[in-house]
């Protein structure tokens, strides 16, 4: 199996998600947004519910999800930014309990890895994103646009909750292109 890769290019990011709000699915619009703002593993992404973020009594979002990582057991808590709360918003329209990523079945139960590969590869082949994309890409495209904005590796790598840097940096996707930015943006003379 061949590795996946990140969406380098946030006009591409931009049509990958806004797909699916065209096509009338907020699902799974939200889907590819949290999975990108979250950096959570697939598995993790599906089993959320309402209740994990949004608090009823309040009638608002939350700031963090808490859970445990299914691959990993640890715990994990994860800021919510501003887009995966508008992401969420629409998508509570037209849901209100359960899991968020639900089947379209009698009994709603999470969506299955293989549909959630599906929705993305759809987004993908439709806004032209080429390259190994899936849904482990989500999670790496917030790891590039992470490292390019400054975060420090080993800040990506804690977030990641990987157990080396050599895994940290495959997840980065660094091109020759960025090498050669520094390459030849660094002036000491």
């Amino acid at each position: 199996m061949a590795a996946t890769e990140p969406i380098r290019d946030k006009q591409q990011l931009r049509r990958l998600a806004d797909y699916w709000l065209r096509r009338g699915s907020p699902r799974n619009y939200a889907l590819i947004v949290l999975g990108v703002c979250t950096a959570l593993r697939v598995s993790d992404l599906l089993r959320l519910t309402w209740n994990d973020v949004y608090d009823a009594e309040r009638g608002a979002f939350r700031s963090h999800i808490t859970l445990t990582e299914h691959k990993t057991g640890k715990r994990k808590t994860v800021a919510l930014n501003a887009q995966a709360v508008k992401a969420l918003r629409i998508c509570r329209r037209t849901g209100r309990s359960g899991y968020i990523f639900a089947n379209n079945r009698r009994n709603p139960a999470p969506i299955s890895r293989v549909q959630a590969w599906r929705i993305i590869r759809a987004a993908a082949e439709a806004a032209g994103v080429l390259g190994r994309i899936a849904c482990h890409s989500l999670r790496k495209t917030f790891g590039y646009f992470a490292w390019k904005s400054g975060a420090l590796p080993v800040m990506l790598m804690d977030i990641f909750n990987h157990s080396s840097f050599e895994v940290t940096r495959r997840y980065l996707g660094i091109s020759q292109e960025d090498r050669d930015k520094i390459y030849l943006g660094l002036a000491l003379f």
